[in-house]
């Protein structure tokens, strides 16, 4: 089995429980204050399992869903069996890495509060793009298809805009450092893929 459908059913199944459990949902919620100063490390990886709400879930998993399987084949293309590992690796660093800056920005106010598989699944999300920058995604089943970049960068519109309104407990910044490490990641695996990134970009037609 795919392991992006296994983090997915867990990531829903961590919902669906913390939705239903108000204690557990704020417990698991990622408190920078919590985390710093009661040393509630947990929450740094529990947070990435649980969301706000049924939009936010979807919308995270259809992500990993598109992106998560085509990484993995590229993963275990050069990695074999060992390309599990990597994409572990990239989930899960992608999710630590990208709530530092949120970490540091909020470590003494005890009322911030913030949860998403965001860091995780834009690191997924942009290391997929990274070598495979034209594959199509469908919108909306198949009424409504971009290539990868097209989505990538209109993924990143929507949480600069999301960050900004601040009105919920996403971190929508998380997904820009989740980008950013997703492409490091990538880079640092295998160089060679900036050359073919730009190649195949600039072979694309649209029609």
């Amino acid at each position: 089995m795919s392991i992006s459908i296994v983090l997915i059913v867990i990531s829903v199944i961590a919902s669906l429980y913390a939705w239903k459990n108000p204690d557990k949902y704020n417990k698991w919620m990622m408190n920078p204050y919590a985390v710093i100063h009661k040393q509630q490390y947990f929450r740094l990886i529990t947070s990435g399992f649980i969301h706000a709400g049924y939009v936010h879930l979807l919308f995270n998993m259809i992500t990993l869903y598109f992106f998560g399987d085509v990484i993995e084949q590229i993963f275990r293309y050069y990695y074999g069996s060992s390309g599990i590992f990597y994409f572990l690796l990239l989930y899960f660093l992608g999710m630590l890495v990208a709530d530092i800056p949120t970490l540091i920005k909020y470590k003494d106010n005890p009322n911030y509060n913030s949860l998403g598989a965001s860091g995780a699944v834009s690191a997924v999300l942009f290391a997929s793009i990274l070598f495979n920058p034209t594959a199509k995604v469908c919108i909306f089943l198949p009424l409504f298809c971009i290539p990868g970049f097209i989505f990538g960068i209109l993924f990143l519109i929507y949480s600069y805009y999301q960050g900004r309104k601040m009105s919920d407990n996403i971190n929508h910044d998380a997904h820009f450092y989740g980008a950013v490490f997703g492409i490091l990641f990538g880079i640092v695996l295998k160089p060679g893929v900036v050359v073919s990134f730009f190649d195949q970009i600039l072979n694309y037609k649209i029609f």
